[in-house]
């Protein structure tokens, strides 16, 4: 995929609908494989190879959402994420194997929203792009259960005004089970709306859980749980909560790994 046949497949007209997703892949085999299979889920996709293009593409299109792969050419992860924040505020990704992890981290703390690994899990970013996509009935900003909040938009999680940092899976789990509060749902119902399969070769979706319920209950301090129901799956239990957000006060996020 030459630089002229990027430009001439994903520049729209002023007809051509806003694009899903702008892509900053540096490595082009990789971009053109992650392009293809976006597309065949129906996501609109533009490719850059480098920072300074994602933010040259970032303001012509306006995409609604940009993934960043790092370590990133000519401008880095970091500086495109906070200028993106400033010149054209849509949620930023960042993804990093190995080489990148540390450009990936300062990308979070310049204000990304999720990080993902690379090679890019296709059905991974897939349900980040959801919130975007909804047009015609827009999803609400806040998903509120009991004393967690969480920021659908921003892909933020408070537990009583404090700011915690799950990765992209977690996220989701917890979205799911918020959804699903004070009801029963199976593990197979997890395994199909996260991980979109039937089954799991290991114990994934135990260690997942275990991780959000340290995070949420013992970091967060939230009096909401997460009960496992012996062989049958979780249930998020805020019943004793006030189901009102409590203002958000200015701390740090809790740092986790």
């Amino acid at each position: 995929m030459t630089a002229d046949d990027r430009h001439r497949h994903h520049r729209p007209t002023g007809l051509d609908p806003q694009p899903d997703l702008l892509l900053a892949e540096p490595d082009e085999a990789v971009a053109a494989r992650v392009m293809a299979r976006f597309e065949r889920a129906g996501v609109r996709t533009i490719v850059c190879l480098d920072g300074a293009e994602a933010l040259l593409q970032a303001g012509y299109h306006h995409p609604r959402i940009v993934l960043l792969g790092a370590p990133l050419p000519v401008v880095d992860a970091a500086r495109v994420t906070e200028l993106i924040a400033r010149l054209h505020p849509v949620p930023v990704i960042v993804g990093a194997g190995t080489d990148g992890a540390s450009e990936a981290t300062a990308a979070l703390s310049a204000g990304a929203v999720a990080f993902v690994t690379r090679p890019y899990r296709i059905e991974e970013i897939l349900p980040l792009l959801i919130p975007a996509r909804k047009e015609a009935a827009p999803a609400p900003e806040h998903l509120v259960v009991g004393d967690i909040e969480l920021d659908l938009a921003g892909f933020h999680v408070f537990v009583s005004g404090r700011q915690l940092q799950l990765p992209v899976r977690e996220l989701m789990l917890l979205r799911y089970l918020m959804e699903h509060a004070g009801r029963v749902v199976t593990r197979l119902e997890l395994t199909k709306a996260i991980w979109g399969v039937d089954h799991l070769e290991s114990n994934s979706l135990t260690v997942h859980i275990r991780r959000i319920r340290r995070k949420v209950q013992e970091e967060g301090g939230s009096t909401c749980t997460i009960d496992a129901i012996r062989g049958v799956g979780y249930r998020l239990d805020c019943r004793r909560q006030n189901t009102m957000p409590t203002q958000r006060r200015n701390v740090r996020p809790v740092a986790t790994g």
